[in-house]
């Protein structure tokens, strides 16, 4: 759905375009607006990409798919388990195994905890969360600006919208960067507990293999030792008919070669890949993939920071102190908890 928007100030035009703007359609960003909206508040939420999902991010790739951000997920709150159990109930999630090998041993040992995926790629759960809301994607958000009570927030060259509250989910820095285009002042504190906060960029392979891959049950190894710390096939992972495989590289490599050509990066990621294929094994495509504040790697403590003085909440996975896909679901949460109380 789209709403229509003047290019009006908020002191020219006292319509209301939502109750709740929510900046960011990733897990945190729809886990608050299906929250708010089931506690009858109206919601609309923007995001800059062609699609819902953030990092919940699914590619077609020749005739297969392929994960290239996150890979999947645990559950180890209540909450997070209920809603888990939901989604294996309506078949939306599986377990795609019980932990990792790190290359080292054929049999992969687990540790008992499920590893999830979702059926038919990471983002197709991101799509049937945002089904039923008010999402707009293809929508850059430019500023964000305070006036007496209300958020005007202007988005691409298409004008303003106006909420009584603000919840921004991107990564911090991106926050941030918005709320000083707006000239909106946050008090100290909260603004050194957002500036604390640091992520770890990741260059991502994605390469269409015929012939041999040799990974270990169920179908990939995780090794933080190595600076290609994950490698999956996402037809063992039950997302693709055609084998593709995705490839991590770590924060501290990706951070040096970030800018660098993407041929270089691919080749890198290729002479990595070589230990796990088949001398059969040819690969056929590769496409890169770069996140720029993939993993976050100092955290806020909290789930989510409500503004001093201001109807504002910050989230995402990097609140919580769980970097994870769950960290994001409950930050969600925590967010639109935050919101309510506003107006309790």
């Amino acid at each position: 759905m789209r709403y229509d928007c003047d290019k009006t100030s908020a002191h020219e035009d006292e319509h209301m375009d939502a109750e709740v703007l929510i900046v960011g359609a990733g897990m945190s960003g729809l886990s608050a607006a299906r929250a708010l909206q089931k506690a009858g508040r109206q919601v609309l939420v923007l995001d800059k990409g062609r699609s819902v999902g953030g990092r919940m991010a699914t590619r077609r790739i020749q005739n297969g798919l392929a994960d290239h951000g996150a890979q999947f997920f645990t559950a180890r709150t209540d909450t997070f388990k209920q809603a888990v159990e939901e989604w294996l109930t309506q078949g939306r999630v599986r377990v795609w195994g019980y932990g990792w090998s790190d290359g080292s041993l054929k049999r992969t040992v687990g540790d008992g905890h499920p590893r999830y995926v979702s059926v038919g790629g990471m983002n197709a759960l991101a799509q049937h969360l945002a089904e039923g809301l008010n999402v707009r994607v293809n929508a850059q958000v430019l500023s964000v600006r305070y006036e007496v009570d209300r958020w005007i927030v202007q988005y691409n060259d298409e004008g303003l919208l106006v909420a009584a509250s603000l919840i921004l989910t991107p990564p911090v820095p991106q926050s941030l960067h918005l709320l000083g285009e707006g000239n909106v002042t946050l008090h100290p504190e909260d603004r050194a507990a957002l500036e604390r906060i640091e992520y770890g960029p990741c260059l991502c392979g994605l390469f269409v293999v015929e012939g041999e891959v040799n990974l270990p049950e169920p179908g990939a190894v995780q090794d933080f030792s190595k600076l290609v710390y994950w490698v999956a096939d996402n037809r063992r992972k039950g997302i693709s008919e055609q084998q593709i495989i995705t490839a991590h590289v770590e924060a501290r490599y990706s951070r040096a070669h970030y800018d660098d050509p993407d041929e270089d990066n691919l080749a890198f990621l290729t002479r990595e890949l070589k230990q796990y294929l088949g001398s059969d094994a040819v690969i056929v495509e590769a496409q890169l993939k770069k996140w720029r504040y993939s993993v976050p790697l100092i955290t806020h403590p909290f789930d989510c920071l409500a503004a001093q003085g201001l109807p504002l909440v910050f989230a995402g996975d990097a609140f919580g102190g769980q970097g994870r896909v769950e960290g994001a679901f409950m930050s969600g949460l925590a967010a639109a908890e935050a919101v309510l109380s506003f107006s309790s």
